[in-house]
């Protein structure tokens, strides 16, 4: 069963500025300075919506955003987000059902990869490359453990919280830097946030790749 934030969509942001104070909002807006002018973006898992305020203020206009969300909730707080004049395409589902939307600029991902298994992990980015063409640009926040001890007892603290509220099916974070290796996306920029628990990165799709095989 894939993970539904529906029964925290209430709550959600609240709970993540209790915890990290403004570092998940720093973090994801660093990215956007990145996004060209007159893009197709595809959000994947943009939660409440704020992000769509976020671009807005860089780009008021000009931008095809395709926007999936799987909570229902979620997608209703933000559907009432002012997104600007661009054109916004809202989807209600999981990624991994909706057809490839080929030709996007720009891909953003904010949390979204910490919900899954190594198994999905694999499934849900090798859809989402699909969507981004040759040259473009993947836009990833996501927590990052470096060692520091109190990191690993706050990730288990979050993830038991949210296997229970949301039934995410993830106990520990898949290789995310890892994915992003073996399909050969070159980094951009980075940049850490909460005591480098956090880390927001600017992938570059290469023109011509081939994935590398995994064990």
């Amino acid at each position: 069963m894939p993970s539904n934030y529906d029964n925290s969509a209430w709550f959600y942001d609240r709970l993540s500025r209790v915890i990290y104070g403004r570092a998940i909002i720093r973090s994801q807006v660093y990215l956007l300075q990145h996004i060209p002018a007159s893009s197709n973006i595809l959000i994947v898992g943009g939660g409440t919506g704020w992000i769509l305020e976020e671009i807005a203020k860089i780009h008021p206009s000009g931008l095809k955003i395709t926007y999936v969300e799987i909570s229902a909730k979620m997608m209703a707080l933000s559907r009432k987000r002012n997104a600007g004049r661009s054109e916004v395409n809202y989807i209600n589902e999981p990624i991994e059902n909706v057809p490839v939307i080929e030709n996007q600029d720009v891909v953003i991902t904010p949390f979204l990869f910490d919900n899954f298994t190594e198994q999905t992990l694999q499934k849900v980015f090798s859809h989402i490359d699909k969507a981004l063409k040759p040259g473009g640009i993947w836009l990833n926040t996501d927590f990052h453990i470096t060692g520091k001890w109190w990191q690993k007892i706050l990730l288990r603290s979050m993830f038991v919280l949210f296997r229970i509220i949301c039934q995410i099916e993830a106990s520990q974070l898949p290789g995310i830097e890892k994915c992003f290796a073996q399909y050969r996306y070159g980094i951009i920029d980075q940049k850490s946030f909460c005591g480098e628990f956090i880390l927001s990165t600017i992938y570059q799709k290469q023109k011509t790749y081939e994935v590398l095989k995994t064990s």
